[in-house]
């Protein structure tokens, strides 16, 4: 997994001090939330999926919410079907387990769902299944590259 490659993306950024090592493993949100004492909510999930020019998109999302078809369809005007594990690794540039919103390979745009919103704090993957990071939503937005909000969750 690429908890350098992430770390360094935060790095760049100036907010390693949202960066977290833990203990024991964070890979499900169930293990994550347990491990930070949050709810599962609160576990900002990273799904990987293909836009309708076929590229790599990463959208993360409430740990809690799973995607809405209809709504994704809406949104990308394709089918939301998720990549693969090996798929993941070579476009996204992190591994399953591990898939976060920071120094992912270039050209894949990330958006962030409206269900991130209901949580003031929240706690996407960085890179390994030890390290995460916490960010408010606000400070989130500005620390992902993204293209912004999606409505894509039920």
């Amino acid at each position: 997994m690429s908890k350098e490659k992430a770390y360094a993306d935060l790095e760049k950024k100036g907010l390693t001090d949202h960066f977290i090592e833990t203990e024991e493993s964070t890979a499900t949100v169930e293990m994550a939330a347990a491990v930070l004492g949050v709810t599962p909510g609160e576990i900002a999930k990273s799904l990987t999926f293909r836009n309708a020019e076929k590229e790599p998109i990463l959208i993360v999302m409430a740990g809690d919410k799973r995607v809405d078809n209809k709504k994704f369809k809406a949104a990308f005007q394709t089918k939301a079907k998720m990549l693969s594990a090996e798929e993941v690794a070579e476009e996204i540039g992190h591994e399953v387990g591990g898939v976060t919103p920071f120094g992912v390979n270039p050209g894949v745009k990330i958006y962030l769902d409206e269900s991130l919103k209901a949580y003031d704090v929240v706690y996407p993957a960085c890179g390994s299944e030890y390290a995460v990071a916490k960010f408010s939503v606000d400070e989130l937005i500005h620390a992902v590259e993204g293209e912004g909000f999606v409505d894509v969750s039920k």
